[in-house]
């Protein structure tokens, strides 16, 4: 049999534990999928007349990165039709960018943007500030945790809050002492009512954005995705850029189970599991089981010091027992986000209770402050950990001045991000970014693992420093443990023969590279299925 694809290069990285790997440094692929790993003349018979070979000399293949959370569709809309917040550390900033966008519209079109910091506001959030700057404009801006919109009192008109809507969920409509409506939309069911106003974005050009994120995504290694949502125009988005062309990378969706939803609601997500593409496939149910610290929404054992963060999103937590119990009874696995303790612990004791799901693990995402007793449990019960440690990294401070730290109190603080914890007490690790909400180059999220601080910051201090990460573990993150989260360890994660031809192939291997050097590591190309994909003007990651 001869090899379709032939990679020769330096070395290939196995990633299989803390001895190194056996010197290998050429891969052979056909129909998809690795046939042979070995040095380059053990695998030269193994070369045909139709055979492409790809050199790369020096570098090191490792299996390919997945990120195991990420939102690539209203991700790559949001910042294809919206103002870019990143950076901006103070109200001022943001007007101004408000402004560049204002000048190059007419004036009643609606402005919009994403990664706000809550921080920028003199209180609680309020988009009354942007009367004065921008009368008579729609403005509506997302938070940095995605987890609420600061909108202009135009928008406040349009959609005609009034703060006394209610929901199913959590979700509010905040008001001021007058009664009135600041602007600050906490929560999905809130924001959709928002969301259900803004300009329609045409289907090929949210393909077009979506296919252009999805380049810088795999510029930056990733050979594949967990979406954690799978709501319109996801399919539409999906099926246009492979009727167009090819996607990048693998995704795998996993649609939101709404908070408090019904069970025909359920039945829904359970229906659209195997639907598919060529790269794309729904597999898995997510639920939200609470909200965000920073907004007050998260579920913890004790209130924070606004009296906030002590409730569930889903206000019927038998609700959500059932509902775990209906997809896991139908084998289809789950992923809670959960941010709060109590939220945690919860989420653990429905999985205990409902039992596994079969094809895959259960998990539970974000895990952002977690106490001893609970850090065990991961294991026990074969529930993957889920961690996005650049939350901790990019939107907290080691002096623990912002929100998230002020709000929750410094012992909650120093029990953040327990990516050491979790590994030391045997648990699966995965990890993601968030994206958009985190950077969604890997080399970036991996190296603040082993920093626990952004790796392009070496005057910031660390954010709880005893959980950082070994480079080997933090890859594994990306690897072998994102292919154990989605239940297909026995074909992804690996270097190995039968294995999927899914690999990153990188100028210098990771592993032998401080943490500082990572982001600016060249990655030569990712392969998918086989199928290789050149990256010669790769530059160095940026968040």
């Amino acid at each position: 049999m001869h090899a379709d694809v032939l990679v020769l290069a330096h070395h290939i990285e196995h990633l299989t534990g803390e001895i190194p790997a056996p010197s290998a440094d050429a891969v052979a692929i056909a129909d998809g999928r690795i046939i042979a790993v070995g040095t380059a003349p053990d695998l030269e018979p193994l070369r045909g007349p139709g055979t492409a070979v790809h050199e790369f000399p020096g570098a090191t293949v490792l299996p390919g990165l997945a990120d195991v959370h990420a939102h690539p569709v209203w991700g790559s809309i949001s910042i294809g039709s919206g103002v870019d917040l990143s950076g901006a550390s103070t109200l001022e900033q943001v007007y101004a960018r408000l402004a560049e966008a204002a000048d190059a519209l007419a004036a009643d079109e609606w402005i919009t943007g994403y990664d706000l910091d809550v921080n920028v506001f003199d209180g609680d959030p309020a988009g009354t500030v942007f009367a004065e700057r921008f009368p008579g404009r729609p403005i509506s801006l997302m938070t940095r945790d995605a987890h609420a919109l600061v909108v202009s009192p135009r928008v406040v008109e349009l959609v005609d809050l009034t703060g006394q809507e209610t929901f199913t969920d959590a979700s509010s409509v905040e008001v001021g002492p007058d009664g009135r409506p600041t602007g600050f939309v906490v929560e999905l069911q809130a924001m959709d009512l928002v969301f259900d106003h803004y300009p329609e974005v045409p289907v090929d050009t949210a393909a077009s954005y979506v296919r252009h994120q999805l380049d810088q995504l795999a510029r930056g290694g990733l050979t594949g995705l967990h979406a954690l949502d799978f709501s319109d125009p996801s399919e539409a988005v999906y099926r246009h850029i492979e009727e167009h062309g090819e996607l990048p990378l693998r995704i795998r969706c996993s649609p939101l189970v709404p908070a408090d939803s019904s069970p025909d609601v359920w039945q829904h997500v359970a229906d659209l599991q195997g639907r598919r593409g060529r790269r794309w496939h729904v597999e898995g149910a997510k639920f939200m089981l609470d909200g965000t610290a920073d907004n007050g929404t998260a579920w913890f054992d004790r209130p924070d010091i606004h009296g906030e963060n002590r409730e569930p999103l889903w206000r019927d937590v038998d609700a959500y027992r059932d509902a775990m119990r209906f997809f896991a009874g139908r084998g289809i696995p789950t992923a809670t986000h959960a941010i709060g303790d109590r939220a945690v612990r919860f989420a653990l004791d429905v999985i205990e209770e409902v039992g596994p799901a079969g094809g895959a693990p259960h998990r539970i995402e974000h895990i952002e402050s977690i106490p001893d007793d609970l850090l065990g449990r991961f294991a026990e019960l074969d529930v993957v950990a889920s961690l996005q440690p650049v939350h901790g990294t990019r939107h907290t401070r080691a002096d623990g001045t912002d929100n998230w730290s002020r709000r929750i109190g410094p012992d909650r603080v120093a029990h953040g991000w327990r990516t050491r914890d979790l590994l030391d007490h045997g648990a699966v690790v995965a990890l993601g970014s968030d994206w958009p909400i985190g950077p969604g180059d890997p080399r970036i999220g991996l190296a603040d693992c082993q920093l626990r601080r952004p790796v392009e910051e070496s005057d910031t201090a660390p954010v709880q420093p005893g959980q950082a990460v070994t480079a080997r573990e933090a890859y594994a993150g990306m690897t072998a443990a994102a292919a154990y989260a989605a239940g297909a360890s026995a074909e992804l994660g690996r270097i190995a023969p039968g294995f999927l031809a899914d690999l990153t192939v990188f100028a210098a291997n990771p592993l032998d590279l401080v943490p500082e050097a990572q982001p600016g590591n060249a990655v030569l190309a990712t392969i998918v299925g086989g199928a290789v994909q050149l990256h010669p003007n790769t530059v160095k990651g940026r968040p």
